[in-house]
């Protein structure tokens, strides 16, 4: 089994690699991009085989280590 974590920054914390972004779009003139956001993704091969273990032992590593729940969020999918 496969897990996707993706972690990206909570509404409110100022993202400065997406206003990086943002900036250069807009200099390379890339119209109708409003906001950018940048997370990151991470991909775990699980020898689980039952969905519910495995979903709480990736949120128990993503609220222990994956993810900073103080400023960022994020949301699992297992494949």
């Amino acid at each position: 089994m496969k897990a996707i974590v993706n972690v990206f920054l909570k509404a409110g914390v100022l993202d400065s690699q997406g206003k990086a972004v943002h900036h250069a779009l807009d200099s390379l003139h890339f119209e109708g991009v409003e906001d950018v956001r940048i997370g990151k993704q991470i991909v775990l091969q699980l020898s689980h085989t039952d969905k519910e273990k495995a979903m709480a032992e990736v949120e128990k590593m993503c609220e222990e280590i994956l993810a900073n729940t103080v400023i960022e969020d994020y949301n699992i999918e297992l494949v």
